[in-house]
């Protein structure tokens, strides 16, 4: 059973094997357009089922609007032309300026825009409610997925997500954590209409659960053609998918997970880390400072274990 993965769905095309546009960032801290150009070809090569830029990885909270401008530019051009479906994140802890960047956003057509609440102070239902609203206002007809990450200031239950998003129906999308069994058990009594997008190395369990329909994906981060094959194998072989993420998830605890946990590294530097790892694109592990990020001999420590340990994941062709 592949749920919500094959399950036709008001989310449309949003669905599958997701990969994050990662900034390469020069040690002067300028962002190389030349090579996240060569980068978007080579995930559009791959083949996965959509690019999105603008999330946690794509270090959303620390780009300039004229830089945030000049990076959708680049995804809507090379996408457009490859028919390749792409989600712009606007996403911004200021409303005002999410609201703006959404404005600006919808002028490319993409597939989806990516919202966050806003995150300076909690916001209450009411207000979620009301943000959600105007910038269903500013979209027009492109469909919403709201970002509520661990790390937001207010995690919402899914029983709150839907009163909250019922009153939003162009919000088609939710990309959140999981959890233990209650936490499946809530999000299928109360999220069944919405397109969940889980972290990427639980995606198999999500799909198994018949609440996941893809993920925003840390494993499209470490190999996209690897995550595109294993998202495919969901299809047929969820036993077999189960499997590989087994060993997925003893890899990231074992040698990635330590390094947020015990050295106090950002998400994105681990996402950047795994796609130093993978070697598939010149994207590099460098962060813009101030945040730090992981020593590309790390990578290469790394990356003959990543390949022992998930085979089908790092030698996908």
């Amino acid at each position: 059973m592949a749920g919500k993965l094959d399950r036709p769905g008001r989310w449309g095309s949003l669905r599958g094997n997701w990969a994050t546009l990662l900034l390469p960032i020069e040690p002067d801290g300028r962002i190389d357009l030349s090579r996240l150009a060569d980068e978007i070809d080579v995930l559009i090569a791959a083949r996965v089922d959509g690019i999105y830029s603008n999330g946690t990885a794509g270090e959303c909270h620390n780009q300039t609007e004229a830089e945030f401008d000049a990076i959708q530019r680049v995804l809507a051009e090379r996408c457009s032309r490859a028919n390749m479906p792409f989600v712009i994140g606007a996403c911004q802890p200021d409303p005002s300026v999410a609201l703006e960047r959404l404005r600006r956003a919808a002028a490319h057509a993409p597939d989806g825009i990516q919202v966050i609440l806003p995150d300076w102070w909690p916001v209450s239902d009411p207000e979620a409610v009301d943000f959600l609203q105007m910038a269903a206002e500013v979209a027009g007809d492109i469909k919403l997925v709201l970002y509520n990450p661990p790390h937001a200031k207010r995690v919402l239950s899914p029983a709150t997500l839907a009163a909250v998003l019922t009153q939003v129906p162009q919000v088609v999308g939710i990309k959140l954590a999981d959890g233990d069994a209650a936490w499946y058990a809530e999000a299928q009594t109360h999220l069944d209409d919405w397109a969940l997008y889980l972290p990427g190395h639980h995606l198999a369990t999500g799909v198994e659960a018949g609440v996941a329909a893809g993920a925003f994906s840390n494993v499209a981060c470490l190999s996209p053609r690897g995550a595109q094959a294993w998202t495919e194998m969901m299809l047929s072989d969820i036993g077999g998918a189960r499997e590989i993420e087994q060993r997925i998830c003893a890899f990231m605890d074992a040698h990635i997970l330590p390094f947020r946990r015990d050295h106090g590294y950002s998400n994105a530097a681990l996402d950047k880390l795994l796609a130093a790892i993978g070697n598939w694109a010149p994207v590099g592990p460098r962060l813009r400072r101030p945040y730090r990020w992981i020593d590309a001999a790390e990578a290469e420590r790394l990356r003959p274990i990543a390949r022992r340990m998930m085979p089908e994941i790092m030698d996908a062709r």
